[in-house]
């Protein structure tokens, strides 16, 4: 199981997945008025505010509805490691990760809904992070571990030809 590239490939985006949990995807930048300026990040676990209050500290605004990009962002790593174990059934595996590639370019739909939201309910400017790009290199390793699956799959029904 774990000779296989693409079982490697898969590891790769579990560990990108968990990684993609920690990082910040979107920065808002409020406008500077009276010297004052607000940063906030946007990532799974929240928004938080990054600038330290020199005035009076006012209340975290909210986005209701973050536990949608928090689901997005924990079903992408919990898929490729259920796809590790799917290695008996290469056919399915190849079809699970069809399915993983839809969730890792379904999350920059949740994304884009939650910028939407983000930049009409804060007023602020919004600018993408390291981390946005990780479900897009999910995106291109999933479609190379599927690439692999089917080279294996092609490669034991040539051998079964043989016998």
């Amino acid at each position: 199981m774990i000779q296989r590239v693409q079982t490697l490939i898969l590891l790769a985006i579990v560990i990108l997945g968990v990684i993609l949990f920690a990082l910040p995807v979107v920065q808002f930048a409020s406008p500077e008025t009276a010297m004052e300026q607000h940063l906030y990040e946007l990532s799974a676990r929240g928004l938080h505010e990054v600038t330290e209050q020199i005035s009076t500290p006012d209340e975290v605004p909210t986005l209701n509805g973050l536990w949608g990009l928090m689901m997005a962002t924990l079903i992408i790593p919990f898929l490729a490691l259920v796809d590790i174990f799917l290695y008996k059934n290469r056919i399915f595996q190849s079809r699970w990760n069809i399915f993983l590639a839809a969730f890792c370019i379904g999350y920059y739909a949740v994304l884009g809904l939650f910028i939407w939201v983000g930049k009409n309910q804060l007023g602020c400017e919004w600018h993408l992070d390291f981390g946005a790009c990780l479900p897009l290199i999910c995106f291109i390793l999933t479609l190379m571990a599927t690439r692999r699956i089917l080279k294996d799959e092609a490669l034991v029904r040539a051998a079964d030809r043989i016998r």
